[in-house]
Parts: C-alpha cells; structure tokens; sequence
C-alpha cells in the first residue's frame, strides 16, 4: 500500500502550517527531518521573541508541528559523504539514509531494526517544554553559527577568476556552468578540489584517491554520485555569489544564505521538496530530477487547510476511527495538490486503492510477536555491522506518535 511521496520541508514550511494541517501533511506524506531542520529549531531557544512568548513555547510549537507518524530523521550530510567515499552504495533516488540501525536475523531472514534516534527523543521533549542543560548549551554555539555571517570575500574574488567566458546573468546559467566545469574538466583535479573543498581530512584524500585509481579512474558522477551532488552544491553557491545572484551579506536578525542552501544536500532523498524561503524558491528547481517536484509552502499550506475542512465533515464516528480507516489514500479529486502530486509521481494509488481491504486484524497477534522478537534479536545486534538494501529483507522502525494532534483523534485507543 503506498504511503505517499518522499518530502523534505525546512523549517519556513512548518511555521507557516497549523497543527491541525500537519496532521495531513504527515498523513499523506513520507517526511524527511533533516539534521538541519534540528538544528534551527533548538538554535530557536537563543532568539529574541514577541512580547507574550518565550524561546521555549516557540520551540515547543514547532516540535508539536513536527511529523511524527510517518517520519524519519536523515542521517547528517556529512556522514553520508564519508560513506559513500569509503565505498557504500547509497542510492540517490528518493531513499532515505538513516542514521545507526542494527543487523538482525530472524527465521532465515536478515533486516534492520531502527530505534528511536536521539532527535526524535529530543522532538518528544521540546514540544512539552523540555530541554536539556546540553541543548540550551548547543543552541547558543549553533545561534552563533547561523546569524554569526561568513566573510566570502577570498571565495568571491576566487570564483570570479573562473568566469574565462564572461559572469552569468541567472541562476539558470551559473548552474549549466557549475555542471560544464565539474563534468567537463580532468576528473582527477575536480575529486582532489572537491575532496578539499568539502573539508576532508588529508588522510581521507588519500585513500579516495587510491580507491579512484583502483576503480579504473571514472568520472566523479560514477564514482561518488552523492559526492559529485554536494560538490555541485557548493560550487554553484559560491559561484551564485561571486556573480552578484546570491548575496554575500547576511540580513540582519537571519541566519546565513549557507545554512539554506545546505538544505540541498538532501535533496537526492526525496520526491517532493517545500519550502518558504525565498532563495529555496529560486534555487531548489534547478537541482531536482525529473520524477522531483517543488512545492510553494504556502500552496501546500492552502490545500492541506482544504484537506482539513474536507474531512472534518465527516461523522464524528467515522473521525474517530483513526486516519488509516478513512484518509489511507487521498481524496480522488483532483481539485486537491495532495491528490495531483500523488498522481505526478506515479504511485498507481488509484488502482491499489479500487480493490483495497482492511488489514486481516486475526494476523495482528502474530505480527506484534514478529515485531517484538525482531526487537529483543536487535538488543545483541553488533551495531558496527552493515546491510545493503538489495540483502535487507525487512525492517522495523521504532515511533512514538501522539494518539492526539490538535482536533484529530488519528489513531484508536485499541489500535
């Protein structure tokens, strides 16, 4: 049964969202939370607030907003690239990377069971007010980081002595440029400049190198895809920048142009991006495959605001049955975004949904004796070991959502 598209949103998307529309959000979608996503929302107990709230309400507001029911937490940019450089096959197609994970074996059968990571533990905390002496330490380095502003003016003169054919004059043009120099140019030269570029160790050159040359020296894209995309990223930025399209000075009380193009990085994990920033807008089409699509937040907010209406008309005792009972598929007109993305992206949802069943609830005793046995195997799991998706027969995801969010009663108690 498919459970809806892939989507990242930052942190603009969820402020412009009642609680009451991401229920719907996360209902009809498979939300990606990205580290960055985190990482705003606490650097948030540092910023100077209206008169009447406090750092932490608006904190708690957003992890109350924050998907919880069919979410999953990204592992961090940076330790994807150091698992793609070491040799891991991470797919850029919409699959998500996620963090730890351990190796299971059950009745001849080997999978992956995942707990709850620490900022999902963190989320359940913040939306009751709860924070950490640790984290309040974090938020405050992280404020810095984000408003503190980066002086790009070595990188702005650097990157304007690549214009040999003159400045481009669009966004457009500088991203056909960023692509020309790192596919066009001597495949060796763009992995050792992209390998400093991206901050890696000198130790971690060299044996990428080896790896490179023992690969029969492909191109960058071949090699590393998810390397060649941060490369794409970084260079684009800083070329965006030193053609006077991006600028170089951070406005006053927000946080830098460089934490939201970091953004980009996860963009190969997902089908559907949101987002209501600006830069985001103008820059996020540019880099997405053809079955990706960018949505306007305050588009998606119109509509999901319409999901909500649609639904509460029904009967108080269908509500009350819970989501997967009445909202397992969107609704089949195509009046909603919902219902037009899903249809964009090939779900075949119709189709599942024409001749869709309620689960056999006489299997329900056997599958939580399945899941609990994959549990306790997992408690003497070595966590080092590692599976691939092709070898990963199942896998078990540990949450906790909240029975109730806003007006909706989106599970049963006996469920």
């Amino acid at each position: 049964m498919p459970a809806g598209p892939h989507l990242i949103f930052d942190k603009s998307a969820l402020e412009c969202l009642s609680v009451d529309e991401t229920n719907w959000l996360d209902n009809f979608f498979l939300t990606v939370i990205t580290p960055l996503f985190f990482m705003e929302t606490l650097a948030d107990l540092e910023k100077e607030v209206g008169k009447g709230r406090t750092p932490e309400q608006v904190v708690g507001s957003l992890a109350i907003r924050t998907p919880d029911m069919q979410s999953t937490a990204c592992a961090h940019h940076q330790t994807i690239l150091r698992s793609v450089l070491a040799g891991d096959d991470i797919p850029l197609d919409g699959r998500v990377p996620r963090a730890g994970g351990k190796v299971v074996e059950l009745d001849g059968k080997r999978g992956i069971f995942y707990e709850k990571t620490p900022e999902e533990d963190a989320l359940e905390r913040w939306y009751s007010h709860q924070f950490l002496d640790i984290e309040r330490q974090i938020a405050k380095r992280w404020r810095r980081a984000l408003c503190s502003g980066i002086d790009y003016s070595k990188e702005y003169a650097f990157f304007q002595s690549w214009f040999v054919m003159g400045k481009p004059k669009s966004l457009p043009e500088v991203k056909t440029l960023t692509d020309a120099l790192i596919d066009g140019s001597p495949q060796e030269g763009v992995l050792r400049f992209g390998l400093n570029f991206l901050g890696l160790p000198p130790e971690a050159e060299a044996y990428v190198m080896r790896r490179w040359s023992d690969a029969r020296s492909p191109s960058v894209g071949t090699f590393a895809p998810f390397f060649r995309h941060m490369l794409s990223v970084e260079v684009f930025f800083h070329l965006a920048i030193a053609s006077d399209l991006i600028s170089r000075v951070r406005p006053k009380g927000k946080a830098d142009n460089k934490v939201d193009i970091a953004y980009l990085y996860y963009l190969p994990f997902c089908h559907v991006f949101t987002s209501n920033d600006n830069l985001h807008k103008r820059v996020v089409p540019l880099f997405l495959r053809k079955d990706q699509t960018f949505v306007d937040a305050m588009e998606l907010k119109v509509d999901l605001e319409k999901l909500d209406r649609h639904y509460s008309a029904l009967p108080d005792e269908v509500k009350l049955s819970g989501f997967h009972k009445f909202a397992n598929f969107p609704p089949r007109d195509t009046a909603f975004l919902v219902t037009r993305l899903w249809d964009r992206l090939g779900l075949h949802w119709r189709e599942i949904a024409a001749s869709h069943k309620p689960p056999d609830q006489s299997k329900h005793p056997e599958l939580i004796d399945e899941l609990d046995r994959i549990e306790q195997a997992a408690e003497t799991a070595d966590p080092k070991e590692r599976l691939s998706a092709e070898e990963t027969m199942f896998m078990e995801i540990v949450r906790y959502p909240q029975r109730k969010k806003g007006k909706w009663v989106r599970y049963p108690p006996d469920m």
